[in-house]
């Protein structure tokens, strides 16, 4: 047989095999993405345990018309700007989670750098990109993630219950906030109980956001080692 360039739709899906098992961890990859830009404040929306949709709105940097264009394309990133591998700074840097989700979703960004008069809107059904286009929203980033594997129906069966999945998104964000105690979480929809996380200021920060998650209870019999 002879040997032969992959489409980058099939590229996409197999890159979408190796960074997507399911719902949580598309919401990993948003949310993480969401931390590096600077937020303070992040929104997650799910429903049907994500596999329906998946919402994550932020207030950080946003980005440019042309920062939106290259975001969806793989191996294109704002997290590694010298090409040196041991200088990573961020809690990403390949640039493949976006176009691998939008290989296997129906996915739609909008998003509004402080220098663009106003937002901008691009959509990737199955691995194709529409064109950017003008939209409304205030300094930040929401992106919005539909029907996902759609188009690789044969994952859809391994997949659990819709509370399995929207148990596993909550896990991802509350480890995602105990890492990032000044950041503040909203996790809502109509498969969930809504978790609220306030962000945490000052010395105990740490040890604020860690009663917020495994309750005051822990943080009065916990003691604190540095090593």
């Amino acid at each position: 047989m002879a040997v032969r360039q992959l489409s980058d739709t099939t590229i996409n899906r197999i890159a979408a095999g190796e960074v997507i098992e399911r719902p949580a961890s598309v919401v990993k990859e948003l949310v993480e993405n969401a931390v590096d830009a600077g937020a303070t404040r992040i929104e997650i929306v799910t429903a049907t345990g994500g596999k329906s949709l998946l919402r994550i709105t932020d207030n950080g940097a946003g980005m440019t018309k042309e920062d939106l264009q290259l975001a969806v394309r793989r191996h294109c990133t704002s997290k590694l700007p010298e090409d040196d591998l041991m200088d990573i700074r961020t809690m990403g840097f390949r640039g493949e989670a976006l176009p691998s989700i939008g290989a296997i979703s129906r996915l739609e960004i909008t998003t509004r750098h402080a220098s663009e008069p106003h937002a901008w809107k691009i959509e990737v059904e199955g691995g194709q990109n529409s064109e950017v286009e003008p939209a409304a929203l205030n300094a930040g980033t929401r992106v919005e993630v539909k029907d996902i594997f759609f188009s690789v129906p044969a994952r859809l069966k391994f997949l659990k219950s819709d509370r399995a999945e929207a148990t596993a998104i909550t896990e991802i964000i509350k480890r995602i906030a105990l890492a990032n105690p000044t950041i503040r979480f909203t996790l809502s929809g109509s498969d969930r109980r809504q978790l609220e996380l306030p962000a945490c200021t000052g010395d105990d920060a740490d040890l604020a956001r860690i009663g917020q998650i495994l309750g005051a209870e822990f943080t009065k019999n916990a003691m604190e080692i540095e090593l």
